[in-house]
């Protein structure tokens, strides 16, 4: 058996029209599915032009959760303690920075030069980590 593509990621989010307006409306996705599925609402979104690779934006609940596990992760959510983390890039870190602060995002870290690249950290409403990097060429 060989595995040939990572094709979707999970974050939790507490509110998934809220979390459309945030990784739609601010970061500039696209929505890939909304589907109400009857037991949840399956709703991924995608970089633009990569159809490939989706996120879902879970919120937690049946049927991956009973009621009280529920809870106990939407209260570690709004701590801050149980946010999921995505990795981004970009063609112009400082453009993406700049047009993200505009929009009121939460900034974590300014971008900086690093080995691999510049990149800078963001949060989503949900207590999420981001990263979004300009990568250096790899040789």
């Amino acid at each position: 058996m060989t595995m040939n593509a990572l094709t979707r990621s999970q974050i939790y989010v507490l509110d998934q029209n809220e979390a459309l307006d945030f990784y739609v409306g601010k970061l500039g996705m696209e929505v890939h599915t909304d589907a109400d599925l009857g037991f949840m609402r399956w709703l991924t979104v995608n970089v633009p032009g990569d159809r490939q690779r989706e996120i879902l934006l879970e919120t937690p609940g049946p049927p991956r959760l009973d009621p009280k596990t529920a809870e106990q992760v939407r209260e570690l959510l709004t701590k801050g303690a149980m946010g999921g983390s995505l990795f981004l890039t970009t063609d112009d870190a400082h453009k993406t920075y700049a047009d993200l602060v505009a929009k009121g995002v939460d900034i974590t870290d300014e971008p900086t030069d690093r080995p691999y690249g510049i990149d800078f950290g963001i949060r989503d409403p949900f207590g999420n980590h981001i990263r979004i990097g300009q990568m250096h060429e790899q040789g």
